[in-house]
């Protein structure tokens, strides 16, 4: 781990594990959280809106525009976007954009089926709240581009990142099983028979021998896989 000291020797950030999640808050509003697996997650705080630019849109809530180029002239095309943000000219421009599924025929049935989840009843509850398609497409895409491993991971932390919209968006979806990307045996666990229980959405902030004051920089929407552990809650208690 590599941290790199701000002026007068403080630490400009704060990590912290909240679930499945290593969080990175920061003094200026940046958030990072990654599943420290393949997915992460950068949000920024309000003073940020229409104050960035890059391959992350602009924050000006409008989506529309978000393929913006470094010339500040908005595409549709997105090579040209994301080579207009090349960071040094040497860098040779991406020439194609190829359909994972084309190049790989005999995954796209399967990657249909599994990310089908994504539409079906489970996330009925999300479907007025965040659209599911986009993320359904992203999902189809990213499982039939991983043919040479990781294949289920990369299914999964699509389904996860839908997930996460939902609960952000005030729903909260168990959508994890023993056959779908199950995490921790505490599915079979009654509450009350084990020492942590795995939560679908937790809570913002936590008590932890990390963080024993329970105050964070900034809160979160609960997320996903935060454990309670009763031994550490005695713990904080003691101390």
């Amino acid at each position: 781990e590599v941290i790199e000291k701000a002026r007068g020797g403080e630490v400009p950030y704060k990590v912290r594990y909240m679930g499945i999640y290593m969080v990175i808050d920061t003094d200026t509003g940046l958030i990072l959280m990654w599943d420290k697996k393949t997915s992460i997650f950068i949000k920024l705080s309000p003073d940020f809106k229409g104050q960035v630019c890059g391959l992350c849109g602009n924050y000006d809530g409008n989506g529309i525009n978000d393929f913006t180029t470094r010339s500040q002239s908005v595409v549709e095309d997105v090579l040209e976007f994301g080579n207009s943000w090349k960071v040094s000219p040497t860098c040779p421009d991406a020439k194609g954009n190829k359909d994972p599924c084309r190049a790989n025929p005999y995954r796209n049935s399967w990657a249909q089926k599994q990310c089908s989840i994504i539409n079906s009843k489970v996330f009925s509850a999300c479907h007025s709240q965040v659209e599911p398609n986009e993320y359904y497409e992203a999902c189809v895409t990213d499982a039939c581009a991983c043919d040479t491993g990781g294949d289920c991971e990369c299914f999964c932390t699509a389904v996860a990142s839908y997930a996460q919209a939902c609960n952000e968006a005030g729903i909260c979806v168990a959508w994890r099983t023993p056959s779908i990307c199950p995490l921790f045996c505490d599915y079979y666990n009654p509450q009350g028979e084990c020492e942590w229980h795995y939560k679908p959405c937790g809570s913002p902030c936590m008590k932890t021998c990390r963080n024993p004051s329970g105050k964070c920089l900034h809160e979160l929407q609960g997320l996903e896989g935060e454990m309670h552990y009763i031994y550490l809650t005695l713990l904080i208690k003691a101390n």
